[in-house]
């Protein structure tokens, strides 16, 4: 009988069979096929090799009833094009590898509770052992539906006290900015938001207007744009044409840069005649030219929070609704930002 073929009739080596073969144990096999990294670079290429050998292919399933565990979680996010929906989802799926899990990932059509609820209920019926929604903005606690008894962690800080909750502090970042700001000596700070419908936009914004009422400054309107680039160069180029606007915070980066490159073509030097900060700190900031100024959100830090409570409910078999996790935000200061010109 060849190696691999039982007596009782079922063919294919086991996890038994590489064990044997790479003279280790069913465990150490089992963390190597989940790719957990507690195991020895050369244990671990010799148990590869065993499998190679052998023609080995892991049963997720069948491991999975006799641990418990599928080594998989889901995700739920909206519009993975933002910056901060696509960098902490890269920042969640870089903490789960480190666990040995994967991700499987819903990109709902809307962040209603409605579309919210279908995908976690969607993903509540596949081998899956947690969830993570990055962002429900039209949900509240009490329309979001959930799967009962799945472990959940949520990337936003009104479910607090509901699901273990992760979030950046958004007031203390937009707080830093206009400080940054006034007291560089700007009179006043103008602020182009992100979409009304953003509860980070509004977050911000209210941030901003109560800095600067506790300054006692005038507090501008707010100009709304959607994110992008191409709606910080339209709002820029009416934003140029008001010699009284010599400071702007705007609610990203990719606004920021459009704000720039518009006020550079309408003739209004940055940091010369308005100084400029963003929001997020990606990687192209310090590539713009002037380098912007910009508040720092850790993403990466974010994500490993997120998997980190998800990892602890799903191990001890436990909730931690009241659980929260702040993530703090840093300002980055470079060469977008300087005290306004003498009138």
């Amino acid at each position: 009988m060849s190696q691999g073929t039982h007596a009782r009739g079922r063919t294919g080596p086991s996890i038994a069979d590489v064990a044997r073969l790479a003279g280790v144990s069913q465990q150490t096999v089992s963390r190597v096929s989940t790719g957990a990294t507690n195991v020895r670079a050369q244990t671990r290429e010799r148990v590869l090799a065993a499998m190679d050998q052998l023609g080995y292919s892991p049963n997720h399933a069948a491991r999975a009833l006799r641990s418990g565990s599928f080594g998989t979680i889901g995700l739920i996010a909206h519009r993975l094009t933002r910056t901060g929906e696509s960098r902490t989802f890269e920042g969640v799926v870089e903490a789960a590898r480190q666990h040995g899990y994967t991700v499987t990932l819903v990109d709902v059509r809307t962040p209603s509770s409605s579309d919210v609820s279908d995908a976690a209920r969607r993903l509540g019926h596949q081998a899956i052992d947690g969830l993570v929604v990055i962002r429900a903005e039209d949900a509240t606690p009490a329309t979001l539906a959930l799967p009962p008894r799945l472990p959940v962690v949520v990337s936003d800080s009104r479910f607090i006290g509901h699901h273990p909750a992760v979030g950046t502090d958004q007031a203390e970042g937009a707080a830093l900015a206009v400080q940054h700001l006034l007291d560089l000596g700007h009179p006043t700070v103008h602020h182009l938001g992100g979409p009304e419908d953003s509860t980070p936009a509004r977050v911000r914004a209210d941030a901003w207007r109560t800095r600067l009422r506790a300054a006692g400054r005038e507090v501008p309107a707010v100009v709304h744009g959607d994110w992008s680039a191409a709606s910080g160069y339209a709002h820029g180029a009416r934003l140029a044409l008001d010699p009284d606007v010599t400071a702007v915070f705007c609610a990203n980066d990719e606004m920021a840069a459009g704000l720039v490159r518009a006020l550079h073509e309408h003739g209004r030097d940055v940091p010369g005649d308005v100084s400029v900060v963003g929001f997020d700190d990606i990687p192209m900031a310090d590539y713009l030219w002037p380098p912007l100024t910009t508040v720092r959100q850790d993403f990466t830090a974010i994500g490993s929070e997120l998997v980190e409570l998800l990892m602890q409910q799903i191990r001890e078999r436990t909730t931690l609704s009241g659980h929260h996790v702040v993530v703090p935000t840093t300002l980055v200061v470079r060469a977008s930002t300087a005290p306004p010109r003498a009138r």
